[in-house]
């Protein structure tokens, strides 16, 4: 249900509360808030708000922007009944992190979600997306510097002026590319099963290495881009440096990658329930993206060496061992990662390889699987991202959530972004906010249904295929692939 406003703007930013009455029902909850931002762009945020006694909802909506439009308020829960809570149905989350894709050049043409064959360059002409395989190497730039170009106040019309950080290539409009589904298949068969979701927004608008933060702290203390040498945090290099936003957007130079912020590993660690992060080890290829290296109090202290785990390969073993925390994060070797310099198309096999042991055991009834990327990989894309403070929002990238309890053959619409999963986590096993980007994202509460029941993993590829598979990346050696400079 749907309730319709006449054409009402707000010409500041601030707090406005609408008092709906809803045919006396306190019980109704869950809210989807539309609003139109300018003059045709759209954004969505979901709260969930209690009914006061006389059946009155008063609505708190306070990422409104000058001249913005409410035009209604959905009811998410038709029946009027109030949701179980996650922890009724879930007990494991397995997060699983892959490189540099945007929406419309990995999902493109997925039925139902909003995708496009054609954008517009700087010159103002239409250019057809053309297919790009994941091992063709040319690296187009993805900085926030970069991003800033390709976003053009709001036009997102200069991707190709993106330039490029490896293996440049002279052809025009490289950007504008998406991935043949003769590769992404793995990918596309999994979000066909189970949930994909199209308005999901990094949390940051700059590379890599910001982005991993926010996806375990809903912030990056501000830094904008990767540090100025590798590793990228307290195991860099004396005189390495970070670049970070002032409270005007503009980037200056800051200190040395090795912070003191408050994580989910640290939320977790007080509340007792147990993680683990699989990624390669500190100098393999793949380690730059190992986020809690920057966290000075874990990589020094019992949690690197308890809960910071190499190989990322370990995480296989793990659970055909029964040996699976409750949380877990999973950071592909560079080989593996969809990356452009890897020139490898091997990604959708690597997650296939989690997702089917999860399936093939007895953690698939009660886990949640989110699969996403961590930045847009300089790959064009049309939907133009909120911008909720001076670091993002960023470009669109995908996100699958793979479950028992996902809505089978769902396509989410409704906006979400990388702390988004910090605050899932959070609201799954009733952790405290961390304060930070998570105070504002939703918990991805859409992609659920727990009242279904739980049915067998969907396999998309044979008991004999997959078991070949999980074998090979558990014998898989770490890649001598150079790393990545975003």
């Amino acid at each position: 249900m749907r309730l319709h406003f006449a054409e009402i703007y707000w010409h500041a930013v601030g707090q406005r509360i609408f008092n709906v009455a809803i045919n006396g029902t306190p019980e109704l909850s869950n809210f989807d808030i539309y609003a139109t931002v300018g003059a045709n762009k759209a954004t969505a945020q979901t709260y969930t708000v209690p009914a006061n006694q006389s059946g009155n909802i008063a609505i708190v909506f306070t990422t409104v922007r000058d001249n913005a439009k409410v035009s209604g308020i959905e009811i998410a829960s038709a029946s009027g009944a109030t949701p179980p809570p996650f922890s009724s149905k879930i007990q494991h989350v397995v997060v699983i992190v892959q490189e540099n894709r945007s929406f419309d050049d990995l999902f493109n043409g997925f039925p139902g979600a909003d995708s496009v064959q054609s954008g517009i360059n700087s010159a103002g002409s239409t250019v057809a997306l053309q297919p790009v395989t994941l091992e063709d190497h040319h690296d187009p730039a993805h900085a926030h510097t970069t991003f800033v170009t390709a976003y053009d106040g709001g036009k997102n019309d200069r991707f190709d002026q993106e330039g490029f950080d490896f293996f440049a290539t002279s052809a025009p409009n490289y950007q504008y590319a998406y991935v043949p589904q003769s590769e992404s298949g793995p990918y596309v068969a999994l979000a066909s099963k189970y949930a994909l979701g199209d308005r999901m927004f990094t949390s940051n608008s700059g590379p890599s290495y910001v982005s991993h933060q926010y996806l375990i702290a809903g912030q990056s203390a501000n830094v904008s881009e990767v540090p100025s040498q590798q590793p990228w945090g307290c195991d860099a290099p004396a005189g390495t440096t970070t670049t970070v936003l002032n409270a005007q957007g503009q980037e200056q130079q800051g200190p040395f990658p090795c912070f003191d912020y408050q994580t989910l590993g640290d939320s977790m660690d007080q509340k007792g329930v147990s993680w683990a992060y699989y990624a390669p080890a500190i100098g393999q290829n793949g380690s730059i993206w190992s986020a809690y290296d920057a966290i000075r109090h874990i990589r020094y202290g019992n949690d690197w060496t308890k809960d910071v785990i190499s190989p990322e390969t370990t995480v296989l073993g793990d659970i055909q061992n029964n040996r699976l925390r409750q949380v877990s994060y999973v950071i592909p070797d560079f080989a593996n990662s969809d990356h452009a310099i890897a020139g490898s198309n091997t990604g959708p096999q690597w997650v296939s390889s989690i997702v089917d042991a999860i399936g093939a055991s007895p953690y698939w009834s009660n886990t949640a699987i989110v699969l996403t990327w961590d930045d847009w990989g300089g790959w064009y894309d049309h939907v133009v991202p909120p911008q909720l403070d001076v670091n993002g929002l960023g470009f669109r990238v995908p996100v699958v959530v793979i479950s028992p309890f996902a809505k089978h053959g769902y396509v989410s619409h409704v906006q979400h972004e990388h702390a988004s999963i910090v605050k899932f986590i959070e609201t799954v096993f009733g952790l405290p906010t961390l304060g930070t980007a998570d105070v504002r994202a939703d918990d991805m509460r859409d992609f659920f249904d727990l009242t279904q029941n739980v049915t067998p993993f969907a396999r998309i590829r044979s008991d004999a295929e997959s078991r070949r598979n999980i074998d090979r990346f558990q014998r898989e050696r770490p890649s001598r692939i150079a790393p990545d400079s975003e």
